[in-house]
C-alpha cells in the first residue's frame, strides 16, 4: 500500500489546482529562459507531480526564499522547493532531499582570508542573501564575523563589491559566475555549509507530505532529477541519497 493519493489530492489541489511556489533566488532550482518563463528542476518537478495527481498547475513565481518560506506558512502555496531547515520546519513539513547545494565564501583577491575557518572573526562583514539557507545556518554559526543582508541571493556579490564588505556568502554555482562576471575575486576552497533542497508542504498536510516523499524517491531513483540537472546546464548540485529507512 502505497500512500493515499485521493487524500494527498485533497491537500495539494484544495482550491482545485496544485498552486507550486518557484523560486529565482536559486539558479540551481529555477531560472526564467529566454521567453521569460520559468525553467528548471523544480518546475519539471512541480509539472511532473501535479501530472501524476491530475490535476492543474499553477507556478507561483518568488525571488527569494524568505518569501517563499512565508507564502507556505500563509497557505497561499500547496508545494514548495525550500532548503532543509529546523528554523522552517516550525511551519514546514518536509520530504527527503532530492538535490544537495554548497554553500561557499566569495573574497577580493587581495584580502588575506584562505580557508572557510578564517572567515568568523571580529570585524569580518558576511553578506547573505536575507532569510535564505545560508542567512540561516550563518546567523547560528558566526560567533564573531557580522551578518549584512542583501535583498536576495542573486544580489550578494553586488552589495559585497557596492558597501566594501569582507565576503559573500551563497551558493557556489552563483558565486561563481558573479567571479566570471565582476573579476577581481575568488571563492575560497571547499565549502562551509551543505544545503539539502527538499519538497515543502504547510505544516500538518500529511496526505501530501506522504504522498510527495514517495514521489521524490522514485524522482531519484529513477534519474529525473539527474537528466534534470543535466537538461538545465546545473554544475555542482548533486542528486540526494537515497532516503535511509
Amino acid at each position: 500500500m502505497g500512500p493515499d493519493k485521493n487524500a494527498a489530492i485533497a491537500e495539494l489541489a484544495s482550491t482545485g489546482k496544485l498552486r507550486a511556489a518557484i523560486n529565482f533566488g536559486n539558479p540551481i532550482l529555477a531560472n526564467r529562459n529566454a521567453a521569460g518563463e520559468a525553467v528548471g528542476v523544480s518546475v519539471d518537478l512541480a509539472r511532473e507531480a501535479a501530472r501524476r495527481l491530475g490535476v492543474p498547475i499553477e507556478l507561483v513565481l518568488f525571488n527569494s526564499a524568505g518569501n517563499v518560506v512565508e507564502a507556505v506558512k500563509a497557505r497561499q502555496v500547496d508545494l514548495a522547493f525550500v532548503a532543509i531547515d529546523p528554523v522552517r520546519a516550525a511551519d514546514t513539513e518536509y520530504t527527503a532531499p532530492y538535490v544537495i547545494i554548497e554553500g561557499a565564501y566569495l573574497v577580493r583577491n587581495a584580502s588575506p582570508l584562505q580557508r572557510n575557518e578564517e572567515v568568523d572573526r571580529a570585524g569580518t562583514r558576511v553578506v547573505v542573501g536575507r532569510g535564505s539557507a545560508y542567512d540561516l545556518y550563518l546567523a547560528r554559526e558566526l560567533k564573531a564575523a557580522t551578518l549584512v543582508r542583501a535583498p536576495t541571493s542573486p544580489v550578494v556579490t553586488d552589495v559585497f563589491l557596492a558597501q566594501n564588505l569582507e565576503v559573500a556568502a551563497g551558493v557556489r554555482q552563483q558565486l561563481e559566475a558573479d567571479a566570471v562576471r565582476v573579476g577581481g575575486v575568488r571563492l575560497l576552497p571547499g565549502r562551509f555549509m551543505v544545503i539539502e533542497q527538499a519538497m515543502g508542504v504547510p505544516k500538518g498536510r500529511m496526505a501530501a507530505q506522504a504522498w510527495l516523499s514517495a514521489f521524490i524517491e522514485e524522482m531519484k531513483a529513477s534519474g529525473f532529477v539527474a537528466n534534470a540537472l543535466q537538461r538545465h546546464g546545473i554544475q555542482g548540485a548533486a542528486v540526494a541519497p537515497p532516503r535511509k529507512h
